[in-house]
């Protein structure tokens, strides 16, 4: 009964916000008032030479359409940029754009979503109308039309899909696009740069946060942090929410993976009932993170993957049950 409660207070929060994403932000916005980095609670953050970080502060549900829910990054080459993740809306995303101006005379050559879900994508159709050439991974696209069109009814879903491993030049500067799984049905990708010793994780990495699993796997998604932690023991980390940071964060978020699978696998020893998992309270230990509404959905989660042991269809059913602010992440 609690996550009842707890699913359609969150439900009448997201018709709320995300209405007021679809009507402020129609194709001709001349009547918008743009947000500055302040107001998008957005800090630069100097990963190394030209990268960036667009680091939010903001817990979620955000109080307001034009304050940031994800962090976005920028790569600057001798011949131009590439910026990741722009944001669940058009004037996120032309904010960022003006800050890479604000860095740089060079061009943006490409836009990359990292995975799907709408706080990273958004942003999209302000690329497109630049003609920026948009990047994603796999299903991306079908994902974007079929199960973002609720948050982004224009949604303007990536003109290049790449498979497997893929590398952008930006003139000398190399950046690595490296496929991974565990977080959003197969359209996850990271952005390496190899020169400076920078990952760009997108969501593969919720760091001083509680993550978002509507559509991820956990078993499959702590397998790929511990390649993380592997391949990138040295570098700098800009996660897909939360503050910047270096491997251990990956560790972090494993561990927190972990506990959900332990709990999961003594709730089916013990019999508890669904209904009785999802009153296991937050651990101190995660007590000062953010987006804390978003653990008893991973309950559910983890109940229903390993307690019930119904990975794939229930992954999918859940997503589609979410509600809007709950699929923007």
């Amino acid at each position: 009964m609690k996550f009842r409660q707890w699913a359609i207070a969150l439900l009448l929060m997201a018709a709320a916000l995300f209405g007021t994403v679809v009507q402020a932000h129609p194709h001709d916005n001349s009547d918008i008032v743009q947000p500055t980095l302040s107001s998008a609670k957005l800090t630069v953050e100097p990963l190394a030479k030209g990268v960036y970080g667009l680091v939010a502060s903001t817990d979620f549900p955000a109080e307001d359409p034009n304050i940031a829910i994800c962090n976005g990054g920028i790569v600057v080459g001798s011949d131009g940029v590439l910026v990741i993740d722009p944001f669940q809306n058009e004037a996120l995303a032309s904010l960022m754009f003006e800050t890479v101006a604000s860095f740089t005379d060079q061009p943006i050559r490409y836009v990359l979503n990292t995975h799907y879900h709408f706080d990273h994508s958004g942003g999209n159709a302000s690329a497109a109308a630049l003609e920026y050439p948009i990047i994603g991974r796999g299903p991306i696209r079908e994902f974007m039309l079929e199960r973002n069109l609720e948050q982004d009814p224009n949604a303007a879903p990536p003109t290049v899909v790449v498979s497997g491993a893929s590398d952008l030049w930006l003139g000398d500067r190399q950046v690595q696009l490296l496929e991974f799984d565990g977080h959003s049905g197969g359209t996850d990708l990271v952005a390496y740069v190899p020169d400076v010793d920078v990952l760009i994780a997108g969501d593969l990495l919720f760091h001083q946060r509680i993550p978002f699993l509507g559509d991820g796997q956990i078993r499959g998604w702590q397998a790929t942090l511990e390649q993380l932690v592997a391949d990138y023991s040295t570098a700098t980390v800009l996660p897909g929410h939360g503050p910047v940071s270096d491997s251990s964060a990956f560790t972090a978020l494993k561990g927190y993976l972990e506990a959900l699978e332990s709990w999961a696998v003594d709730w089916q020893t013990q019999g508890i009932s669904q209904a009785e998992a999802l009153e296991t309270p937050l651990p101190d230990a995660y007590g000062d993170y953010l987006f804390q509404g978003l653990f008893p959905g991973n309950l559910e989660v983890a109940y229903q993957q390993i307690t019930l042991g119904q990975a794939d269809a229930a992954a999918i059913q859940r997503y589609q049950a979410q509600s809007p602010d709950l699929k923007a992440l």
